[in-house]
This record gives C-alpha cells, sequence and structure tokens, in this order.
C-alpha cells in the first residue's frame, strides 16, 4: 500500500511537467517560424481578411520599403471565396482588386507564385505596408523557404506602385 501512495505521489508531481512539453505541432512550427524570421519574415497571428474565421490564423508578412508603399488588393482561394468574386489565377479570386492594373513585372510572378502556394494557402494580401500570406503552416521549413524569393522579387516588383500616386507613410504608422 504504501507503493501505491509513493507512485501517486510521483505521478502527481511528474504530471504539471508533461503538460509543459511541446506539442508535436508545436515542434513542427518551431524550426518552420524560425527559418522565416531568419529570412527577414514577419510572422504574425491575427485575423484574416476572411469571412468566417473568427480566430487568428498565421501570417506571414514581407514588409514593403516605408518610402515606396504597395498597392492594396486580396486574392482568396477559390474554395474560400464566391462564385460571384472577380477569377484572378487558376484557383484564386479576387475579393479586393487593385485599382490599378498591376505592372507586368509584378502581374507574371504574383500568378506563377498563386500556382505554387500549399492548398492551405488561403489569402494573398497586399496592403500599402507589406504583402501578407495567410496559411496554416502545412510544410516544413525547407520547402517554405522555397517561396521567400519569389515573394520577395513581387514585393520589390509591387513597391512603389501605391493605389494613391505619391502616396508615403506617415511617420510612426504601423507596417514594419
Amino acid at each position: 500500500m504504501v507503493w501505491v501512495v509513493i507512485v501517486a505521489a510521483l505521478l502527481l508531481m511528474i504530471s504539471p511537467v508533461m503538460w509543459l512539453k511541446p506539442s508535436a505541432r508545436q515542434r513542427r512550427l518551431a524550426p518552420l517560424r524560425s527559418a522565416a524570421m531568419k529570412a527577414g519574415v514577419k510572422v504574425v497571428m491575427e485575423k484574416p481578411p476572411l469571412h468566417g474565421i473568427g480566430t487568428p490564423m498565421p501570417g506571414y508578412r514581407w514588409s514593403y520599403p516605408s518610402d515606396a508603399p504597395g498597392p492594396r488588393f486580396v486574392l482568396v482561394r477559390a474554395s474560400e471565396a464566391s462564385d460571384v468574386l472577380e477569377p484572378c489565377v487558376a484557383d484564386w479570386r479576387w475579393r479586393i482588386e487593385p485599382l490599378r492594373p498591376l505592372p507586368e513585372a509584378a502581374r507574371q510572378p504574383l500568378e506563377a507564385l498563386l500556382m505554387r502556394l500549399p492548398q492551405d494557402a488561403l489569402v494573398v494580401e497586399s496592403s500599402e505596408f507589406a504583402i501578407t500570406l495567410w496559411w496554416w503552416e502545412s510544410q516544413t521549413a525547407e520547402r517554405f523557404l522555397s517561396y521567400v524569393e519569389d515573394f520577395k522579387r513581387l514585393r520589390d516588383a509591387l513597391a512603389g506602385h501605391a493605389d494613391r500616386p505619391g502616396a508615403k507613410r506617415a511617420f510612426g504608422s504601423p507596417g514594419n
């Protein structure tokens, strides 16, 4: 009987430690997010620009230079979008189209990137501050890093093509 009490006491002491142990998902995401941050990508947990999703979702953000804001647009995967939205390419629809046509140097990289993004990538959003990929982080760090240069090329092609010509960020405005 004494041994049972000792084992029960040890289990009660060890159980909180087991709760602190990271889950398999957390162990998988740590290297992915670390690699993204090392590559200059800001990882955020915010509500995405999607109807019906009220919980925070991971967003991977590439900031535009402060003196060259980008255009405003939102692309949504067709599985998450209404059929009334204008098609963009293959499985993507415009939720918010840019006010001016995208430059050719940006349109081609955007379309190529949309074709190869994983199925859990639901939204590509551009604001005057940054371009953001909203996805559920299904891939490994190595696979994600294959998209980084394409997003940087797209960001550089879109930089300076804000919807309002001559738009500059105000001092202290968000986006960095």
